[in-house]
């Protein structure tokens, strides 16, 4: 299966408290959801989905939108339609295609709303140089 088009169409946040009130531990859950699959050509489905990252207590972030995908699309409507579930493979590149486009956009609405990022942000931690000697003279062995 192969992604040929994304599109987000719902954009959704809201924070609960006020600016500056302090939650000890944050707990940030995130989620991708498919909604429907529906085959649009002989050999293209669409597929809607809801990503959601939902900070407990404190608010959330819901993105929604399509994503047209090619390929063996019969059998991937045959397998969602009899149980809500798709082959591992393609689950991996739905679900990754979803959290690697929401992520980025989640993560500029949760700055805007003054929601901690949606995911740990990575640390810098600059090392100091050794110091190295050096020798005055010539090393012999």
């Amino acid at each position: 299966m192969q992604v040929k088009s994304f599109e987000t169409s719902v954009i959704e946040a809201k924070r609960f408290g006020k600016h500056g009130e302090r939650v000890a531990n944050i707990r940030i859950d995130q989620n991708s959801n498919i909604i429907q699959i529906v085959k649009t050509q002989p050999d293209l489905a669409s597929i809607d989905f809801r990503f959601t990252a939902n900070y407990v207590g404190m608010g959330f972030i819901k993105i929604e939108g399509q994503m047209i995908v090619s390929g063996e699309v019969d059998q991937l409507i045959t397998d969602w339609s009899k149980d809500g579930n798709m082959s591992p493979d393609d689950a991996n590149v739905v679900h990754n295609t979803i959290v690697s486009n929401c992520l980025p956009t989640a993560l500029l609405v949760a700055r805007d709303i003054k929601l901690p990022p949606p995911f740990p942000l990575p640390r810098v931690n600059v090392q100091k140089k050794p110091e190295h000697k050096h020798s005055d003279g010539m090393e012999v062995a």
